[in-house]
């Protein structure tokens, strides 16, 4: 492999060709502006321009946080998880390119690949396999799966390796992309990317670092092992930059939006509460709930195969969290308003009344309220564009904070429903609630 084929797939680039790239996004959309005028010109009615438009910005956002892979493709995997909030016109033709981005990348050449593993698990790393797929299944923000055969147990297994510079890349993109993140309003519909980002830096270390991964998942294998819901792979060997842990072979989260409304509802209710499960079961809470972490086993069951950001959470989810959700679903709003102060999720000097806070948090409980509910992207949608219009000046969202310790806990809640709406789940929220969150209390409607 020459140099210049190394650089190429190598995450190693020099931080003003990555920005480069990342800036191309939004001067793309600019001149695409220019191009919907000079259509209109030509005599293209406007819904047709338009609608050229939003097919050439996705296909330029996918080509580019797909190529770039790092932190810009961990961006375009979580925007993919949040689409449903989107407005139609914007999230249709972006779905189908998005959801690619949950899953798969233009892959590293096989000499790449080999040369990774000897320099990770030594020359002789063949020996370990009996059989070692050279293209990749699946490849993602930093690194690519390749199908094996572990010959200690000649069973299928999943080797994970992390591109080279991923580490260097990741902060690269962040420190870019959290410069221009204003300039993205036009391919998100309004929404806000600074807080992903802000949440990806917190974590950087954690998603670089395999040997961290590889812990949290083997805690997690050992802790399902065995559990009639979900399936965790034990991992057999790790390194910094490359973990190798048993295969799992089931259909991806994603395609369960093409199924019949009952098998679908049963696979998004697992799915949910596996999100709750983790901390009370395993003592960790899943912090990347995006549907390609997540197959449907031929049996039901729903497997698990990637744990590159979790937090620990040996005494579960917080008690104060859903005791809080009580009081609020029970119209307690004097209540409500003080523990939401003493948690910290009020800021000092903000003058918010309980029933004022009762309004802005009502439509976050609705689901925990009902039988079942039903998720689907208008509800997503409208929820998103009511909390958007509180953040104003005066605005009660403008008053409200969320705690460190909560921050990933909210991420992972409102992934993890903006999936529910992507598949239009019907399930019943509450009994998730009522096994798994701790304080809450609230009898099913």
């Amino acid at each position: 492999m020459t140099p210049a084929d190394d650089d190429k797939f190598s995450l190693r680039r020099g931080t003003l060709s990555r920005t480069g790239r990342l800036l191309s996004l939004p001067a793309g959309a600019a001149g695409r502006a220019g191009r919907r005028l000079g259509n209109r010109i030509g005599g293209m009615d406007r819904a047709s321009a338009e609608a050229q438009s939003r097919e050439q910005a996705a296909e330029q956002l996918f080509q580019v946080l797909g190529e770039l892979k790092g932190g810009a493709m961990k961006l375009g995997q979580m925007l993919s998880v949040f689409e449903s909030a989107m407005p139609e016109e914007i999230a249709a033709p972006y779905r189908m390119r998005m959801r690619k981005l949950q899953d798969s990348a233009p892959p590293m050449p096989p000499s790449r690949v080999q040369s990774i593993l000897a320099t990770e698990l030594g020359s002789n790393w063949p020996s370990l396999f009996s059989g070692f797929g050279p293209r990749p299944v699946a490849a993602a923000s930093i690194g690519q799966v390749h199908k094996a055969i572990w010959k200690a147990t000649s069973s299928p297994v999943a080797v994970k390796l992390q591109y080279p510079g991923a580490d260097q890349a990741l902060a690269t993109d962040l420190r870019s992309l959290h410069r221009v993140a204003s300039m993205f309003a036009p391919l998100t519909g309004g929404l806000e990317v600074k807080p992903l980002i802000a949440e990806l830096v917190r974590r950087m270390g954690q998603e670089t670092d395999y040997a961290i991964e590889a812990a949290s998942q083997q805690q997690a294998a050992e802790r399902f092992d065995g559990h009639p819901e979900f399936v965790v792979p034990t991992v057999r060997l790790h390194t910094p930059h490359v973990i190798v842990s048993d295969w799992v072979d089931g259909m991806p989260l994603s395609r369960a939006a093409d199924l019949e409304p009952e098998h679908r509802n049963a696979i998004g209710l697992r799915y949910v509460r596996f999100l709750f499960a983790g901390p009370r079961e395993a003592g960790l809470l899943h912090g990347d709930p995006h549907p390609g972490n997540f197959k449907v086993l031929p049996d039901g069951r729903l497997g698990v195969v990637d744990f590159g950001l979790v937090e620990s959470m040996p005494n579960g989810l917080p008690e104060a969290m859903g005791r809080l959700m009580s009081m609020a679903a029970s119209g307690d709003g004097e209540g409500t308003l003080a523990g939401l102060r003493a948690e910290g999720f009020v800021r000092p000097d903000a003058d918010v009344s309980a029933t004022e806070l009762l309004d802005y948090l009502s439509p976050f409980i609705e689901p925990a309220l009902a039988p079942e509910f039903h998720f689907t992207r208008h509800w997503m949608r409208t929820e998103f564009e009511r909390v958007n219009a509180t953040v104003r000046p005066g605005g009660i969202a403008t008053q409200l904070n969320l705690p460190a310790h909560y921050l990933l806990i909210h991420r992972v809640w409102l992934s993890g429903i903006a999936v529910l709406a992507q598949l239009d789940v019907r399930a019943g929220f509450s009994g998730v609630l009522a096994e798994f969150l701790p304080g809450w209390q609230v009898e099913r409607g």
